[in-house]
């Protein structure tokens, strides 16, 4: 009997231990695993044994653990998959417009193709509001400004003298050309900060929110510009009327926003069910309502603003309740991004292109964008920026794609209700330049976002065990531990 117990009580220790040796094994490839997803950019060294030979992989199947090796030592752009993803609608859309059977077969109402893409930007806009850091939007505040007027400014003009002397395009024309070309694009530029922002990339310095914020102010002044120079242009209203609503969407964009923010925070109250999904439905419907109300009543770029201000108000009332909202409002991003890149893309007419025009407009997108990445670099010194992040914010502030499709048209059809020849052969050459610097600068800035990122900017990492937070070398591989929010994981 004695040795029935002694044989019993070994026998639980042997599965005692066998038990604690699969767990010890378990949370070792989990922890293999999590370094191998996480990240490396690039190649890290040789995992060998005490004898100097290579370590075998901790998996249970014989090709699965040389596959995990390979995987965690080749180097490869984060975001590059998303990027891929947004060309291909884009490319979707343009083959829509100009393939003849499928045009033909398939009908796009420019009307309902307006209203869903300004839907969309509504979102991809209440996105960039909840995912503002306060505290570097602060701290970067004249920044903000200077990225927001003088890149937009400079390259109007530049684009304005250069269109005149190769185009021969009238100065009015020149300039309103320029406006068309020197915005931003924030259908490009904010999802892109947001997966860097996801990261961690530059975070620590407040570049997304830096970018995120000016480029609704860029918005703003491009399309002011814009209408100053078409009403000069047509005689259609005083110059300094025009001016003065282009200083009026500014203001009156912040004032609403900053009321409606002030709403969003106190409805719906904390004591109500579904409390997530009330405030995401209330957040998204204020937002579309202020962008369509804002074109209803003639101050066009006074929608986004408030779209802009009224989240980032709604996401510090919220305080650290605004995870599951923002994890909302990415899901619907989910259903609207094909509908905006697609519509963007067929907007593109490519037989409107004239070929005598395609290489000179080429000449002077090219010029304009090289001036404005000249001055982005040079009106971000002295900002704590260092070389490598000066230069990224330099690359990312030349994707152009929303609102050249949104107002690359109007000057040819104001220019068709005057019946001139001339005018119609300007606003021609406006629009084929404008779908010239779509084709181009939307891949080419979007890519050039996705992978200058991760080379540039420093990663930062939050610790928690002692709740500090450090940065990371852009280039050196680290392994992160699993602390992302809610919304990161969606």
């Amino acid at each position: 009997m004695i040795s029935s117990m002694m044989d019993e009580e070994s026998t639980s220790r042997y599965l005692q231990s066998s038990r604690g040796v699969q767990r010890g094994s378990k949370v070792q490839d989990d922890e293999e695993e999590r370094e191998i997803t996480v990240l490396p950019r690039r190649s890290q060294p040789d995992a060998t044994g005490e004898n100097g030979g290579m370590k075998a992989p901790r998996s249970s199947s014989s090709c699965c653990g040389p596959c995990a090796t390979v995987r965690s030592r080749c180097p490869r752009p984060r975001g590059l998959l998303n990027l891929l993803i947004t060309k291909g609608m884009l490319l979707a859309g343009l083959l829509l417009r100009n393939v003849p059977y499928i045009t033909t077969a398939v009908f796009i109402d420019t009307r309902w193709s307006a209203a869903l893409r300004n839907i969309a930007l509504s979102v991809i806009l209440t996105r960039a509001g909840l995912g503002l850091d306060p505290s570097a939007l602060q701290r970067l505040k004249a920044v903000c400004v200077r990225v927001a007027v003088g890149p937009c400014t400079v390259e109007a003009s530049v684009v304005a003298v250069v269109s005149h002397f190769l185009l021969g395009l009238p100065w009015t024309w020149g300039f309103i050309l320029g406006f068309v070309l020197a915005a931003v694009s924030p259908a490009v530029v904010v999802p892109s900060m947001l997966l860097l922002q996801r990261e961690g990339l530059g975070v620590e310095k407040g570049i997304p929110t830096l970018l995120m914020a000016a480029g609704s102010f860029d918005d703003i002044l491009a399309i002011t510009g814009f209408s100053t120079c078409l009403g000069i242009a047509f005689s259609t209203g005083s110059t300094w009327m025009t001016v003065l609503q282009g200083l009026l969407e500014v203001v009156g964009g912040v004032i609403s926003g900053l009321v409606v923010g002030f709403f969003l925070c106190l409805f719906p109250s904390n004591d109500q069910e579904d409390l997530v999904l009330r405030r995401t439905l209330m957040l998204l419907g204020l937002s579309v309502f202020s962008v369509f109300f804002s074109h209803v009543v003639g101050f066009s770029g006074a929608g986004g603003l408030c779209t802009l201000v009224h989240s980032f108000c709604a996401a510090l009332g919220w305080k650290s309740e605004k995870a599951p909202v923002a994890a909302m409002v990415g899901r619907c991003w989910d259903l609207f991004q094909p509908l905006l890149f697609g519509l963007i893309g067929a907007e593109i007419t490519i037989s409107t292109l004239s070929p005598s025009t395609v290489g000179l407009g080429v000449a002077c997108i090219s010029l304009g964008l090289l001036v404005r990445l000249l001055v982005t670099f040079l009106l971000v010194h002295h900002a704590g920026f260092n070389l490598k992040e000066k230069l990224f914010i330099a690359v990312a502030w030349l994707p152009k794609a929303t609102v050249q499709a949104a107002i690359g048209s109007k000057a040819l059809d104001m220019a068709r209700e005057e019946e001139d020849e001339t005018l119609i052969k300007f606003g021609l050459d406006v629009l084929t330049l404008a779908v010239l610097a779509i084709l181009t600068t939307a891949p080419i800035g979007a890519l050039g976002i996705g992978l200058a990122g991760p080379r540039l900017l420093a990663r930062h990492i939050k610790d928690e065990a002692d709740g500090e937070a450090g940065p990371s070398g852009p280039t050196e591989p680290v392994q992160e531990k699993d602390s992302r929010t809610p919304e990161s994981r969606l």
